[in-house]
């Protein structure tokens, strides 16, 4: 894989590739990338150069215009507005709760949209985090638990956590991980929340789930330096550790000031004249007003 980091293990590839079916699929998508006018990436120049370097003299013209949160950020207020990217609907109590937090205090836990679990992991991840002494605010779906059924946590789970932790069915996330109360982030390393966290300069706890985001996990972790894995096989004690060793641990604080130089480069792409935002105005100009298909 030309561009990408020698250090990537056969778990870190994405396990869509393990099926045969999953596999033709992507291989024919990206063999039809060839056919298109412009590839269009939601990422910035700074952060995947080697990978971009090397799509690049293979594939059409490659746009980063990312991340998109922060160029979406630019709008005018005048300008209209897009939806938003959020499936459920958001509770905003929760900013409330954080702004009685300290510095940096809270640790924001979100698996994302899709990812399913079976209760017994909700339940060493609820006692891991309760465990770590750090305030939390963790978002917990309806249908978090594979079989749609609700998560059931133990009774005395709500007494532990009196008046450090916060749960809720969903929240408006670039507000949470912009908050200044927000110091850590465990999440399942889906590429909108990387792109996300970055943006934020927020450290991250990696919990992946499919698809891509052992591969975001492998980068957070191992090449940007931002990011510390928990085992597939998770178990509350390590949960507990990797908290603590984040909020608290020399390691973490190295991981944060890695996560501000992120941030800053990510500000940089996405400003005036930055190169995320001339990226889009080529696309634009260059592409769609002459007719041509982007992917």
């Amino acid at each position: 894989m030309p561009g990408m980091i020698k250090s990537m293990q056969l778990k870190d590839l994405p396990n869509f590739l393990q099926s045969e079916v999953m596999f033709n699929f992507f291989k024919d998508e990206v063999q039809a990338a060839s056919r298109a006018n412009a590839i269009i990436v939601n990422t910035f120049d700074e952060l995947e150069a080697p990978v971009l370097d090397a799509l690049s003299a293979a594939l059409p013209p490659i746009y980063t215009i990312g991340p998109l949160n922060l160029l979406c950020s630019q709008i005018p207020e005048n300008s209209p507005k897009t939806i938003g990217s959020s499936f459920w609907r958001e509770d905003h109590d929760c900013l409330k709760w954080l702004d009685g937090r300290e510095p940096g205090a809270v640790m924001y836990v979100n698996f994302g949209s899709v990812a399913v679990f079976e209760n017994h992991q909700v339940v060493e991840f609820a006692w891991g985090l309760a465990a770590s002494g750090h305030d939390f605010l963790w978002v917990i779906r309806p249908d978090i638990i594979n079989g749609e059924s609700p998560a059931i946590l133990p009774k005395e789970f709500s007494s532990e956590i009196e008046g450090r932790g916060f749960l809720t069915s969903w929240c408006p996330q670039e507000e949470v991980l912009a908050h200044t109360s927000v110091g850590g982030f465990l999440t399942h390393c889906g590429w909108n929340s990387t792109m996300e966290s970055m943006s934020a300069g927020v450290p991250v706890i990696c919990y992946p789930y499919f698809g891509d985001q052992q591969t975001n996990c492998r980068y957070l972790c191992s090449e940007w330096g931002i990011g510390l894995e928990v085992d597939n096989d998770v178990r509350r004690d390590e949960v507990a550790k990797k908290v603590a060793e984040l909020m608290g641990g020399e390691k973490g604080e190295d991981m944060r000031r890695n996560a501000l130089r992120w941030k800053e480069s990510a500000v940089r792409a996405t400003r005036t004249n930055g190169p995320s935002s001339l990226n889009l105005e080529r696309v634009i100009r260059d592409v769609l007003l002459k007719g041509g298909n982007c992917i």
